[in-house]
């Protein structure tokens, strides 16, 4: 079985040569200064934004992007007005929340890092914590919403998307010719069938198909309340996937406030 540290090194690689795609395009100018006027949306899954009322007051709270690197949220809700640290595994990913930043005076900061190792930050630092989807990057996603958990305070919002595990049960070869075929048991790992040359070589990351119980059971384990649940299909002509079932989850979270 593969280290958690071979596994982050396999990622960031791959996240590197990633940075020129979707995920990795900044936002524009135009995008920011709307939001400064308070007209914004973000997304923690494909298709769907996050609604506004899962949010708390963002003008002043501070935020951590969890794996966010890439120019895209961390920018935006920093222009809402959010005291912004974005961590990512992806140098080159973070350097995108960097341009932004910069070109638009944003309250930003980057720091590289791993999701499942927060000890860099104090407990109970943070308001909120957005962790779009990308905990299918490490092999047990639970010690990510135990990290999440320490750095909030009593009362501080996690905010999380993540993949439905029905997603890796089929052929990713045929997926692509736009077939579908059931080929794989879960639980799924990309390393284990492929293997660290073959990841290697096509600049493709190890993925991990983790359960619903250890998704929304983790982040319960964890000591968080559930508050908000939604779902999401791929968007059309992405997948023969989309409208079969919704691939995508996010969830609201809330660590409860100190009994006194």
């Amino acid at each position: 079985m593969a280290t958690p540290q071979k596994v982050l090194d396999i990622n960031r690689a791959a996240w590197e040569s990633y940075a020129e795609g979707r995920w990795s395009t900044p936002v524009s100018p135009e995008t920011i200064a709307a939001a400064r006027r308070g007209e914004w949306k973000v997304n923690l899954i494909e298709s769907k934004p996050v609604p506004r009322d899962w949010f708390p007051e963002l003008r002043g709270a501070d935020l951590l992007a969890l794996a966010a690197g890439g120019g895209q949220q961390g920018p935006l809700l920093a222009a809402a007005g959010a005291k912004v640290t974005v961590l990512d595994s992806s140098r080159e990913q973070l350097e995108q929340d960097r341009f932004v930043a910069e070109r638009d005076n944003l309250d930003l900061a980057t720091v590289q890092g791993d999701m499942t190792d927060l000890s860099r930050f104090a407990d109970e630092r943070f308001d909120l914590v957005f962790h779009p989807v990308a905990n299918h990057f490490v092999p047990d996603v639970r010690p990510v919403w135990r990290e999440a958990f320490h750095v909030l305070k009593p009362g501080g919002i996690l905010l999380a998307g993540f993949l439905n595990p029905m997603e890796y049960i089929f052929d990713w070869a045929k997926e692509d010719e736009g077939m579908l075929e059931v080929a794989r048991t879960l639980p799924f790992a990309s390393l284990e069938v492929y293997g660290e040359a073959w990841l290697r070589e096509n600049s493709e990351a190890a993925e991990y198909s983790h359960s619903l119980e250890t998704q929304i059971g983790g982040q319960l384990e964890a000591g968080f309340l559930l508050t908000h649940l939604l779902e999401s299909h791929r968007a059309q002509g992405t997948s023969p996937k989309a409208g079969l079932f919704p691939s995508y989850i996010a969830t609201r979270a809330v660590k409860p406030p100190r009994a006194f």
